[in-house]
């Protein structure tokens, strides 16, 4: 069994507890003292991104072997949901599959919330078909467009490409809270939020695996974790971004050969949050562990440049 699959029945309890905690929001009570090797105890609650839950709940299962007494809570109401808690201060840290927008930075501000944006791993989003679909290998960014662009028509193969065969394409993919639905559609449509609405969206990735899994014409897309644990059931298309088809792998997230469907992946820790000493002790092995921590959820790993961007975002913060 892969790691990454223990980690998702982590963050299953995981998410029992952040419900617990949603009223009492960051008020959890810690002692310790961080970076001194002394013990930490309480807890860290973080919401978000569905696509680095698993990267999350990795770094806390990794932490607690060190620090018992902390429990890493990681519930995954999606990028946008994530913001929503996080900038009213329900919780310490925001998974996110993009960027913070203006509109959240505005709602943390209007709260008192400040926050350090770090990334914590590189990812390629990957399009995903049914393992017995063997007539395509390769998507252009226009094809994806011709699917999956607003008021898109497209029922089968042969809508796509007349040499494909005309069986049905049903579609699965992220639901509109998901950072992952806009960065795909800014991407690939030209425009945040932009898509057909008749597919299946989902909060879960779990879900889109089985429907893809399930229909011999079906396709659908997540994070390149989500593929790499269930690539016994599905098949990742290359995608040509203009220079030629290329498939989605740690190299080429990581060099940014493929496009447009690399990114990079964040975690948003507060100030208060960076006050309770469980929280801080947490983001900093979070950082200081990555490349084993990556590596246990497999992940694609941040750069000597990354890590490094990382560490000085969070220094600042930990300044104010």
């Amino acid at each position: 069994m892969r790691p990454v699959k223990h980690m998702r029945y982590v963050a299953v309890s995981a998410a029992a507890l952040l419900a617990l905690t949603a009223c009492g929001g960051n008020n959890n009570e810690s002692s310790g003292d961080s970076g001194s090797g002394e013990a930490l105890s309480g807890q860290v609650v973080v919401d978000g991104s569905s696509t680095v839950e698993p990267l999350t709940a990795a770094a806390g299962e990794l932490f607690k072997e060190e620090q018992s007494g902390v429990d890493v809570a990681v519930g995954t109401s999606g990028t946008g949901g994530g913001f929503k808690k996080f900038c009213a201060g329900e919780t310490d840290i925001s998974d996110a599959s993009r960027p913070i927008k203006d509109e959240e930075k505005a709602l943390c501000e209007k709260n008192g919330v400040k926050f350090s944006e770090l990334q914590v791993a590189n990812d390629a989003l990957t399009v995903v078909v049914n393992k017995d679909n063997d007539w395509v290998d390769c998507l252009t960014v226009a094809q994806l467009k011709k699917i999956w662009e607003p008021g898109s028509k497209v029922k089968s193969w042969n809508q796509v490409d007349p040499k494909f065969p005309n069986e049905p394409l049903p579609l699965y993919g992220a639901g509109s809270d998901s950072g992952t639905f806009d960065y795909f559609t800014a991407e690939i449509n030209g425009e945040e939020g932009a898509s057909r609405t008749d597919y299946n969206p989902t909060e879960d990735d779990n879900v889109t695996v089985q429907g893809v899994s399930g229909a011999k014409g079906a396709l659908g897309y997540f994070g390149f974790s989500y593929f790499e644990e269930n690539e016994d059931k599905l098949k990742a298309l290359k995608v040509d971004g203009g220079k030629g088809c290329v498939e989605p792998s740690v190299a080429t997230a990581q060099d940014g050969t493929y496009t447009p469907l690399a990114r990079p992946l964040f975690i948003y820790p507060s100030d208060k949050g960076l006050q309770k000493k469980q929280v801080l002790g947490f983001v900093e092995f979070y950082l200081e562990k990555n490349q084993e921590i990556v590596e246990a959820a497999k992940f694609v790993p941040l750069t000597d440049a990354q890590k490094a961007t990382a560490k000085t975002e969070l220094d600042k913060l930990k300044a104010q």
